[in-house]
């Protein structure tokens, strides 16, 4: 016989449970969304409630008190902003550039995530779910706890329901069902940073009692995808089912592939439900079903809770039962304050006096997009942070540049969180005594992922110490401040930021003028043990006799040679003749950047290299190579040990950024007390600024560029060395106007640059590449795509110099041209500026940040 219950009767089996005690990291409700713990009030309500004329039978106890239940006001309005409905049938379904193809819900920092059935034959559940395995985004389910329902012994088909609804909100999936005698909610939320909730609330509409039997099923995705499984994929990689006192347990085996999955051999996804079942498992299928029954008075209504959540490893299990049993007891409390949470993002972030309904989708779709993207301490990541993107397959980390434009927006909805992914990345800050890299002291590393590299202890492949990014922390953590008036955070991240500003003119500085360099680190993807700049050349058929490869490690197709050292490279650079050439460092100084394979740093295929030649030299292509040519510059400390390399030019955006930098450190120093060093920095950001506009202007075209440097020290001032106009125009040239450094008659020039229809005014407008760049390309990365941090800079920098009307009419151009933005698609990495079709990762963190950016500044 199934057991009989109402909710009521589950007090009694949860008695014994605990609270979770303070500091492990998990979010609990009425506390700051950052995941900071803290006990629940005593007051809190009971896990759930029954309301009917009278006590159910076979119910030892006493009905609830109604209490107050908060609403979804302001969230009900934004149904379906994102299209989260899915129907995973494999770990992997990705589309053409490796994103899985739905956009599921996560919240709180959890590592798990779930989409609304897209399917009647899924309605009772919500599918997958979609585990992030450490590193790596997959669906583990296509439907793990599905609900099947049955009135007096006859089985209720949910899609003949007389009405239904299936829809997503800010925070909570929703499936809502009307079957005449009875009704039917679930709704998804997130409990804490381990834990989905779900809230199943039934309703009888009869003037009669009503038993319901009630099953939930589900099983492990057996695909790896759409041609492989799982066992041929990973036949040794071991998963179990066990049957749970409250529910149902997977267990996952040890799994450390590199590029794809990684488990640590004690990871587990449980399930657990706030009433008694019985549960029973097929070990062999990794399916489960549970039953139950239940009973609702007359005219009555009942709900009760089910969690969902995954842990990495068992020490992680151990650190948050105490939270979980916390949550079983309490469920309403937890499942209500994600209501109310959710409610105080979208007043925050929101403004219906003075924006239009489309605009306020896409701030909301944005304030989504980077909660989702929101993970809690795991692995090496020892804050909460948020990630570029939880469905691209390489985004599951957090990068420097990206973290100063995450906190940057959120800043203005959800602070605590903001602040807390600016520490994530400093947590890494290189110290003096750093067994990997000493000299690079200061410096905040690329990317920081769950795990560190073999050279850390690691095993992972993504952690990045290759370079750093753009100088752009002081400005998200100023922003913090004038957000929150938190003059404590300032305070704890001033000598920090002092710090890393510093390394740049140690590390990235070359010829000591004071104008910094990109570059990359002492790396063994970029030089040798001895320090020799490593590089990899291919010809066409034998190399020129007048190069001596006979040092180079030579591949089997004979063409091809790896080789090591400045000479040789720039040997090699003379002869030319060669067909590719591939130099480490020059990866490096692109992602230091953060445009990666931007054409500024010599960066052109050979087809647009040919059609180059044929324009400026009359089909000479050896001639037209050398103005593509890069060098890399050794940076060494006083004691002559090899810190990193400077590619062979001062970037433009690199000295504005750090110009404006200087102005926020000023700002900082006078704010904490330090006024001779606000002066300093403020004399300093000056003297960049006449730099650039004298050095880096170019009178001819109206726009500013990098400058070639020599190797040789120079004059602080001195303008040596070319601009490097040949290689076309991006958007480096109107970072002057967001850094405010520029004159108004170079902003008057670059404004009418910027809105020329030859130039960057396309489509989607302010292209990372202008049309008549030698290296357009509207499909490559960084030499034609839109990307919405450097269009948001451009138009900041029209509106400083009073073109804010231009401004104004670009972003409507991105409003009504970039594909899916205010529709129901996620938020993409790039567009196309021409078509304006979307390209790169979806549910992408910066293009949302600086949608939420562009919504307060232009609505």
């Amino acid at each position: 016989m199934r057991p009989v219950f109402t909710v009521t009767a589950v007090a009694g089996l949860l008695a014994s449970a605990v609270l979770a005690p303070a500091g492990l990291g998990i979010a609990q409700p009425g506390l700051p969304e950052s995941g900071t713990r803290a006990h629940a009030r005593a007051s809190a309500p009971t896990h759930a409630s029954t309301s009917g004329s009278g006590t159910p039978d076979g119910v030892v106890g006493t009905r609830h008190r109604p209490h107050q239940r908060p609403t979804a006001r302001t969230a009900g309005q934004y149904r379906d902003v994102i299209d989260r409905t899915g129907s995973p049938q494999a770990f992997r379904e990705f589309d053409r550039v490796g994103n899985q193809v739905f956009n599921p819900l996560l919240d709180l920092g959890a590592w798990h995530g779930f989409t609304l059935p897209a399917r009647a034959d899924e309605y009772g559940g919500f599918t997958g779910p979609m585990v992030i395995s450490e590193e790596y985004s997959l669906f583990f389910a296509h439907e793990l706890d599905r609900l099947a329902i049955s009135a007096d012994g006859r089985p209720v088909d949910l899609s003949t329901a007389r009405s239904r609804e299936v829809f997503a909100i800010p925070g909570a999936l929703i499936q809502r069902y009307d079957f005449g005698r009875f009704g039917l909610d679930l709704e998804l939320r997130y409990a804490d940073s381990r834990s989905a909730i779900i809230r199943t609330s039934l309703t009888n509409h009869a003037r009669s009692k009503l038993r319901l039997d009630l099953t939930w099923q589900g099983r492990l995705l057996d695909r790896w995808d759409a041609t492989t499984t799982v066992a041929e994929k990973y036949p040794d990689w071991t998963r179990s089912v066990a049957a749970t006192d409250t529910g149902v347990r997977f267990a996952f085996g040890r799994l450390r592939s590199m590029w794809n999955i990684m488990q640590s051999g004690s990871a587990e996804y449980r399930i657990d439900r706030t009433i008694p079942t019985r549960t029973s498992v097929d070990a062999a299928s990794l399916s489960y079903a549970s039953t139950g029954s239940i009973s609702i008075p007359p005219l009555g209504s009942t709900e009760f809770y089910t969690l969902q959540g995954y842990v990495h490893s068992a020490a992680e299990a151990s650190a948050h039962a105490p939270a979980r049993a916390g949550i079983l007891r309490r469920p309403a409390s937890y499942f209500d304050s994600s209501i109310r949470r959710w409610e105080r993002y979208l007043k925050a972030g929101l403004s219906e006096r003075t924006s239009t309904k489309a605009q306020r989708r896409v701030a909301v779709k944005a304030i989504e997009t980077l909660n989702g993207n929101w993970r809690s301490p795991a692995g090496q990541i020892k804050h909460d942070a948020v990630t570029p993107s939880n469905t691209a397959r390489w985004f599951d980390g957090v990068w420097a540049w990206d973290s100063w434009k995450h906190a940057y927006a959120m800043a203005h909805f959800n602070p605590e969180v903001a602040k807390s992914n600016v520490l994530a990345m400093y947590d890494y800050q290189i110290t003096a005594d750093d067994p990997v890299r000493p000299q690079d002291a200061g410096m905040v590393i690329d990317a920081v992922f769950f795990n560190k590299l073999a050279d850390r202890g690691g095993d992972g492949g993504n952690w990045n110490e290759r370079n750093t990014k753009p100088p752009l922390s002081a400005w998200a953590v100023w922003e913090i401040y004038r957000a929150t008036g938190d003059k404590g955070f300032v305070a704890e991240m001033y000598p920090k930021i002092r710090a890393y500003h510093d390394w740049w003119y140690r590390a990235r500085d070359h010829n000591r003028n004071g104008i910094a360099e990109y570059g990359a680190t002492n790396h063994p993807e970029h030089n040798d043990k001895n320090g020799n700049i490593t590089f990899t050349v291919q010809y066409p058929a034998a190399p020129p006799e007048s190069v001596d490869l006979g040092g180079c490690q030579r591949a089997e197709d004979a063409n091809t040679f790896a080789c090591a050292g400045d000479s040789l490279y720039r040997a090699v650079l003379a002869a030319g003749g060669y067909e590719s050439l591939y130099i480490g460092a020059q990866d490096g100084a692109g992602w230091e950047s953060g445009m990666d394979n931007a054409a500024r740093f010599g960066f052109i295929d050979n087809d647009q290299l040919q059609r180059y030649a044929d324009r400026e030299y009359g089909g000479d292509v050896e001639r037209a190579r050398k103005d593509w040519q890069v060098l890399f510059l050794e940076n060494r400390a006083p004691d002559g040990k090899l810190i990193g390399f400077s590619i062979n030019q001062e970037s433009v955006e690199l000295n504005a950024y750090l110009a404006k930098e200087k102005q926020i450190l000023g700002s900082m120093a006078w704010l904490l007390g330090h006024r001779d060093q606000a002066r300093k920095d403020r004399l300093d950001a000056k003297r960049i600024a006449a730099y650039i506009n004298a050095c880096m202007f170019d009178e001819t075209t109206g726009f500013y560029y990098d400058r070639q440097i020599t190797e040789e020290s120079v004059e602080p001032g001195s303008c040596t060395g070319a601009l490097l106009t040949a290689r076309g125009r991006g958007p480096e040239g109107w970072s002057p106007l967001w850094a405010e450094i520029a004159s108004d008659d170079q902003a008057s020039r670059v404004r009418a640059v910027m809105l020329d229809a030859d130039e960057f005014n396309t489509k989607v407008p302010l292209g990372t590449a202008a049309l008549t760049n030698p290296a357009y390309d509207p499909q490559i990365y960084w030499r034609g795509r839109v990307w919405v941090d450097q269009f948001y800079f451009g138009v900041t920098g029209l509106t400083n110099y009073g073109y804010r009307d231009d401004a104004a009419a670009l972003v409507d151009k991105l409003y009504a041209n970039a594909e899916g933005l205010t529709g129901d698609g996620p938020i993409r990495e790039n567009y196309n500026p021409e078509t304006g079709a979307v390209q790169g990762a979806t549910n992408f963190s910066w293009s949302a940040a600086h949608l939420f950016m562009l919504y307060r500044d232009f609505r």
